[in-house]
């Protein structure tokens, strides 16, 4: 438990500036008064970044308008794009600081190159551009002018001395900076005051009494980058330990000029990899796999209890059953198995017994409503839906109106996990910095062969035709025997069409152009 300390001398960042748009380039001026003389500008046809006099900014701008930070850049075929706040809400505070959720961002086009391409070029980049669109359209987005929000309280306190005299990008913990590739073309152009580090994840708050006084709990997620992936396309854990939808979440209590913080990770284990060549177990840990996961672990954050909430029945209970024999190599680690679905299912949630007694409904229903509310924003990040069997938490039951929630969840998750997820990959890879656009490279969207996911809706097509015409001809067998033939030939049409894309539904879902499936 920490004791609140004065607050020491910060770098200034600035909050607030002008976006100014001039035929030739892009000229962003801070109007922060606590960050006065300072702009940058960006070319439209190099993509050059050049810091700014604050006098130098000559000319008649054909448009002017706010913008309350530079995420970063970007540079594709055709030039660099800029990716800047339009929009902003804050959401609380931080140690005192206030903290903000992005609303909405736009990327600043500098491709004034375009023109010149190849016919290849320009498709490409057109196909990027629609990614970058999707990025726009990020959730889960927050950050902070004045304090570091990447670095959990426990940590802050192990740190130097006077780090808060540094620029946030160099305080923050680069595995939660979401916006880290994107930064790097401003910082080399010593660009610190106008570089802000976000962190993707949630931020929640619940002011409270206890004792008369009054109380605070703030819950932060941060959802950790070397990883970074959809539901579908990023599961499990690669060969340095490092897993999909790693989460810290951290729980800080404020409470009469004093401050705690509790710490726990949600981790996906699923295999070594997302996706294993057929035959091979899916749930066959590769080695050293979950080894060097718990040492990364411990050595960030001291010791550990892995907690095991699957299933141990089914396919699961095999994965639970792996898990646990990798586990059993691992003595500095306390393994601790609860079997979730058995003991907290549709009516037996209050066997955890949580000092329920002890607090007030009033404030029970408040921190349940963050959790809640934390597991849907971290759901919709990582898989598009709402988180499932929210009631539980809520409630402690299962409800009926929670049970068609979750269904509607679920085919979201389908059609989302189908025909979506692999743009939302690729959107992923690109501004995380795991691909790199290379102008003389092969085009990763040239077809080899066909593009299955093209082929998709005619397979529908034909098959809908098939059984239309199967129902037709089926109605006409009784007058002429060649109906029946017919209805045959038909309906073997749809059934093989169906039997191929069952037998190929991966090749024929949104998958991933950009980077290799790891």
């Amino acid at each position: 438990m920490e004791e609140v300390k004065s607050h020491r001398s910060r770098f200034r960042h600035c909050r607030k500036m002008e976006l100014l748009e001039f035929p030739d380039r892009f000229v962003f001026r801070s109007v922060d008064p606590e960050f006065p003389d300072h702009s940058f500008s960006v070319g439209r046809s190099d993509g050059l970044i050049h810091p700014l006099l604050e006098d130098s900014c000559s000319g008649t701008p054909t448009k002017v308008s706010t913008v309350f930070g530079v995420v970063g850049t970007i540079r594709l075929l055709a030039g660099i794009y800029v990716l800047v706040i339009t929009s902003c809400k804050e959401v609380g505070t931080r140690l005192g600081f206030p903290v903000f959720y992005v609303k909405s961002m736009k990327f600043l086009s500098c491709n004034e190159a375009l023109k010149y391409s190849t016919s290849q070029e320009k498709r490409d980049e057109a196909y990027f551009m629609s990614l970058l669109r999707d990025v726009e359209s990020t959730p889960g987005l927050f950050y902070s002018y004045d304090t570091d929000l990447t670095v959990n309280l426990q940590r802050a306190c192990r740190l130097a001395e006077g780090r808060e005299g540094k620029p946030l990008w160099k305080q923050a913990d680069p595995r939660f900076v979401w916006n880290r590739y994107l930064l790097e073309e401003m910082i080399e152009c010593k660009l610190d005051g106008f570089a802000i580090p976000l962190v993707q994840g949630s931020f929640l708050t619940i002011q409270f009494m206890l004792k008369g006084l009054p109380a605070k709990i703030t819950l932060i997620s941060r959802r950790c980058n070397r990883r970074l992936g959809t539901r579908m396309w990023r599961r499990g854990a690669n060969l340095e330990g490092a897993t999909a939808n790693f989460i810290e979440t951290e729980q800080l209590v404020e409470f009469e000029g004093f401050r705690s913080s509790f710490l726990q990770m949600a981790v996906s284990f699923n295999s070594a990899f997302g996706y294993l060549p057929v035959g091979e177990s899916p749930y066959n840990l590769q080695p050293k796999v979950v080894e060097r996961h718990f040492l990364d672990l411990t050595q960030r954050y001291g010791e550990v209890i892995a907690v095991d909430l699957t299933d141990k029945h089914g396919d699961e209970g095999q994965l639970s059953s792996a898990f646990a024999a990798e586990m059993e190599k691992l003595p500095q680690v306390r393994y601790v198995s609860f079997d979730f679905h058995h003991f907290c299912g549709n009516t037996n949630f209050d066997n955890l017994q949580l000092l329920h007694d002890q607090i007030s409904m009033a404030f029970e229903k408040q921190a349940m409503a963050v959790w809640v509310d934390h597991g849907d924003e971290i759901s919709l990040e990582y898989s598009g839906t709402h988180a499932l069997k929210r009631d539980l938490v809520r409630f402690g039951r299962q409800t009926m109106s929670g049970l068609i929630k979750d269904g509607m969840s679920a085919l979201s998750r389908y059609y989302l996990n189908n025909f979506q997820d692999g743009i939302r990959q690729d959107a992923l890879d690109l501004i995380s910095g795991h691909y790199s656009v290379r102008r003389n490279g092969p085009s990763p969207f040239q077809l080899n062969g066909f593009e299955s996911l093209s082929y998709l809706p005619v397979a529908s097509a034909v098959v809908v035709g098939g059984l239309t015409l199967t129902t037709i001809t089926l109605n006409q067998a009784g007058r002429q025997a060649h109906h029946f033939v017919s209805s045959v030939l038909w309906a073997g049409l749809a059934a093989g069409i169906v039997a191929v894309v069952k037998a190929n539904g991966r090749q024929f879902c949104s998958r991933p152009r950009l980077c290799n499936l790891r």
